[in-house]
């Protein structure tokens, strides 16, 4: 997946968490408030997963480009 991809369903699954986590609080559901945290530390998680291939691939397209101008 890529780094976009991986940035719009971690932002999908946050957003999902902290709903459910709302509506865990609104009927007393400590299930639900449990399952919207680890949605919400999912999606953060995967959001990060695409912050960091993100930076990998300009690393990679910096140096490459940097080694183009020596040649």
């Amino acid at each position: 997946m890529g780094s976009t991809a991986d940035k719009v369903k971690g932002a999908a699954n946050e957003a999902v968490g902290k709903a459910k986590q709302g509506v865990g609080e609104a009927v007393g559901s400590d299930r639900l408030q449990g399952e919207g945290v680890i949605k919400e530390v999912k999606g953060k998680g995967q959001q990060a997963l695409g912050d960091a291939k993100e930076a990998t691939r300009d690393a990679v397209n910096k140096a490459a480009a940097a080694a183009n101008k020596k040649l």
